[in-house]
């Protein structure tokens, strides 16, 4: 008489387990800069919005996911909202992120004033900030890096004061990489994959600001992030 009321109570916590999944799916957090935010895609809000789009069917839900990009925000900036922000979403209020998606660095990149002017972040103290953004995030939850895209250096200046340069998004961007290797942080090199296309086919991506992907670049970047092997079974 055991073995039936153990093989029942084994199949009743299968079940309430499948229950749970379906009833509270997984939440993934998408924080950083104007990439994530989706500045310059007027056709689809950029490639979160686009991403979240594929998950409002309630016949066919998917994982929550919350946007939490800011226009302009360094490495530091985001630092400092990392975690207060995603505690007040809705059914996070209660518990962390099942995944956290982080985008941000290139503000950081900016010379303010002329091509050679100061930079809006110096080198040690974006590997600082790099460094406590990566180390507070992996106490959270699952973290991955989806990295910069290449700027039009023949559109600048940007706003009539910042000068991006590939050069300098080159230098921390590997600064970047490095330090989430480091911490065992997938990294996705966005750069690297659009640069290998040639300048014409990345500046075909951008707004004519030469920093913000346009709706084709937001395009491309949900494809390249969909089909990136540490999220291929997560965003899609």
């Amino acid at each position: 008489m055991g073995e039936p009321l153990l093989s029942l109570k084994s199949h009743m916590a299968v079940s309430v387990s499948r229950q749970s999944l379906q009833k509270y799916p997984q939440k993934v957090v998408l924080i950083g800069d104007s990439l994530v935010y989706g500045f310059g895609d007027a056709e689809g809000g950029g490639w979160a919005d686009r991403l979240r789009r594929r998950w409002m069917d309630p016949d066919n839900p998917g994982p929550i996911l919350y946007n939490l990009g800011v226009r302009g925000d360094t490495v530091q900036q985001v630092t400092q909202r990392l975690e207060n922000e995603f505690r007040l979403r809705g059914e996070l209020r209660r518990q962390l992120p099942d995944r956290l998606v982080l985008s941000v660095g290139l503000n950081d990149t900016a010379r303010i004033g002329r091509v050679s002017g100061r930079l809006m972040t110096d080198e040690p103290h974006f590997r600082q900030h790099i460094a406590d953004l990566l180390d507070r995030a992996r106490q959270l939850c699952e973290v991955y890096f989806v990295g910069m895209v290449p700027v039009n250096e023949g559109a600048m200046p940007y706003a009539d004061m910042l000068y991006f340069s590939r050069l300098d998004q080159v230098r921390y961007k590997e600064i970047t990489r490095q330090a989430c290797a480091e911490r065992d942080i997938p990294y996705m090199d966005v750069y690297h994959r659009w640069a290998s296309k040639g300048e014409g086919w990345c500046n075909a991506r951008l707004c004519r600001d030469g920093i913000h992907p346009n709706a084709l670049g937001h395009q491309t970047l949900l494809a390249d992030i969909s089909s990136w092997a540490p999220l291929a079974g997560v965003l899609v």
